[in-house]
């Protein structure tokens, strides 16, 4: 099934979807990966390279816009944002582009929404598009 044709509707199966997802291309990029167990952690997934561990949250959207521009809502527990030293990266994937973006939670600086767009090419988080390296530095 082609990403774009993805018929997961509902926000919790698709977020459990998307996680499983960053954690096949994590392991293709030489990471280990580790799930915490039940639903009250403060992240979703964390990975290691080289005794490093770092705490991953994972967000997806299969919603574009007519302009092109994906806008997703990055929030956390109670719908705020994520408080600061619980989250050290933001792994977002834009299903039908099969695009991931490794976002330092530091860039974040308190945001709760994030507006991407492809084919713009110049956006601020341009840089972090497949920056799958950033999680082993």
């Amino acid at each position: 099934m082609a990403r774009d044709e993805c018929v997961i509707e509902e926000c919790k199966p698709r977020g459990e979807w998307a996680e499983l997802m960053f954690m096949e291309r994590a392991a293709a990029h030489g990471l280990s990966v580790a799930k915490p167990y039940g639903e009250s952690g403060q992240y979703d997934v964390a990975v290691e390279y080289k005794g490093r561990f770092r705490r991953v949250q994972v967000k997806s959207t299969q919603y574009r816009r007519r302009t092109g521009e994906y806008s997703l809502n990055v929030m956390g527990p109670g719908r705020r944002a994520y408080k600061r030293g619980t989250v050290d990266f933001f792994a977002v994937y834009l299903i039908p582009d099969e695009a991931w973006y490794i976002i330092p939670a530091q860039v974040m600086g308190g945001r709760c929404t994030l507006h991407l767009n492809l084919s713009g090419g110049r956006g601020f988080y341009e840089r972090y598009r497949e920056a799958w390296d950033l999680l082993k530095s």
